[in-house]
């Protein structure tokens, strides 16, 4: 089944993931009385939920990868009326302009990921909202042109490369 999907980013949606990046940031910094490497740590679900909603992104179609593209259009909307009518500037396309797309193995490690994020989000404690808000960070920004999108252009070639080596397709 291939759904057809539109992935295109425009700088509201940019400002929508850099701004969720903003908030995690500034609430670990200003929560931390040692800012140090071990600090850090406490940023990682933020970062490891963000790459994979990079990943998402770059899903070619698909239920997942469809309803990553409808996210990505709700953040860009949501961003473009803020910065239109919040701050009276424009709006413009941001997309990178060499779209990556996974391997069968990436894809693969996408699922994967999948359902260790749903074992994540259905413990017993309910559901985690700062993890949600994390992957739309990443939706957002994954397919940024410049230094927003950086870590989208570099995860797809190693995601797709380590997942084609585990299923054996290299």
């Amino acid at each position: 089944m291939n759904i057809p999907t539109y992935n295109l980013v425009s700088l509201g949606g940019v400002v929508v993931g850099l701004s969720i990046a903003a908030w995690f940031v500034t609430r670990w910094w200003s929560g931390n009385k040692k800012h140090n490497l071990g600090s850090l740590r406490q940023l990682a679900p933020f970062a490891l939920c963000s790459l994979y909603g990079m990943l998402l992104i770059l899903s070619a179609g698909g239920i997942i990868g469809a309803a990553a593209d409808w996210t990505l259009w709700g953040t860009s909307a949501i961003g473009d009326a803020v910065l239109e009518y919040g701050v009276g500037g424009q709006a413009p396309d941001v997309t990178r302009s060499s779209h990556l797309a996974l391997t069968p193995g990436g894809h693969g490690v996408v699922i994967i990921m999948t359902v260790i994020l749903c074992a994540v989000w259905s413990r017993r404690r309910g559901f985690r909202w700062d993890l949600f808000a994390s992957v739309l960070c990443g939706i957002s920004l994954g397919l940024s042109s410049g230094l927003a999108g950086v870590a989208g252009y570099v995860l797809s070639p190693v995601v797709s490369t380590a997942g084609d080596f585990v299923v054996g397709l290299l």
